[in-house]
């Protein structure tokens, strides 16, 4: 088999049997993409003027580990390399169970540890003047106002994934119960909470701006529709929310995560129990989970050193 026919067969395996994001699969069919290209030009001869198209059987340890070591010597981030390593150890994997190469030429290819940075979290006070502004401007009853605060307040309340809150439909809100069913990753459907604030924040929403915004536009089921009345991106999210987070003071990253994270560290600051909060975010590891204990034990350090006379 082909190794760029190949990586192809690959990306569907992840969209169609795996579920995966398409923001995943593109990541991965990138650093596959590279791959391809990094063997075509060190692997083949390159006196051929018609050279074979390169096959996955060719691929070995050594021409993976040659890939990672141009790549680290490119200066790429340790994040990127550790992706690029669990793309190439998914693909091999993938190889093995289609019967396409007999053995996984990836199986003790290492990928260098990736530096641990701890999320951004606002503080109570932070949400809660952005809450505020928010309000401030739905009251003028403008449909999209009422819809940035219903989105803003959703995320904050239910922790939920920016791709998890554009791909609600009408019917994964439950009003009466204050939960909404999400779709997260890999396809594994999960049920969050929501609290009273969120919940009129929604029903206003549902009420009075979402009408205004389908307006004479085709029927959608999508829940957040955006000014033309179609449902609405991530990229939309991401740009609303970097807007709302311009001028909060704080370091780090400003999309819609950001507001995942402090719904998460804020749950465990009021005393929630981490398992808890691993089944509320949709994490499939305790482990991951808890990077939020982290940033607790990082906030309470500042908070002490910042209030105690002899800190």
């Amino acid at each position: 088999m082909q190794l760029r026919a190949a990586i192809e067969g690959f990306s569907r395996h992840l969209t169609v049997d795996r579920g995966f994001s398409e923001h995943t699969v593109r990541a991965y069919r990138g650093d596959l993409a590279d791959l391809a290209s990094f063997v075509e030009a060190t692997a083949t001869d390159p006196a051929a003027s018609n050279p074979e198209p390169f096959d996955v059987r060719e691929l070995d340890l050594e021409l993976l580990r040659d890939w990672l070591w141009a790549a680290t010597g490119a200066g790429l981030a340790k994040s990127t390399m550790a992706r690029r390593t669990a793309a190439a150890r998914a693909f091999t994997k993938w190889l093995v169970s289609t019967g396409a190469v007999p053995a996984d030429a990836a199986a003790r290819l290492k990928a260098p540890r990736p530096e641990q940075h701890l999320p951004r979290v606002l503080t109570r006070g932070q949400m809660g003047a952005i809450f505020e502004g928010l309000a401030a401007r739905a009251a003028s009853g403008d449909p999209v106002a009422v819809r940035d605060l219903a989105i803003v307040e959703l995320l904050y309340a239910s922790a939920m994934r920016v791709s998890e809150l554009t791909g609600l439909r009408l019917g994964d809100i439950d009003r009466s119960r204050l939960t909404a069913r999400v779709l997260g990753k890999g396809g594994k459907e999960r049920v969050v909470p929501f609290g009273v604030p969120a919940s009129r924040a929604l029903e206003r929403y549902l009420d009075a701006a979402r009408p205004i915004l389908r307006a004479d536009h085709a029927e959608t089921g999508a829940l957040f529709l955006n000014s033309h009345g179609a449902a609405m991106n991530t990229r939309s999210v991401y740009e609303l929310v970097a807007r709302i987070l311009h001028d909060v003071p704080g370091s780090g990253p400003s999309g819609p995560h950001a507001f995942r994270h402090t719904a998460a560290t804020h749950l465990l600051d009021g005393g929630a129990d981490l398992r808890a909060v691993q089944e509320i975010l949709g994490h499939a590891s305790l482990s991951t989970t808890q990077i939020y204990t982290h940033v607790s034990a990082e906030r309470l350090k500042q908070s002490y050193a910042s209030a105690h006379p002899r800190a």
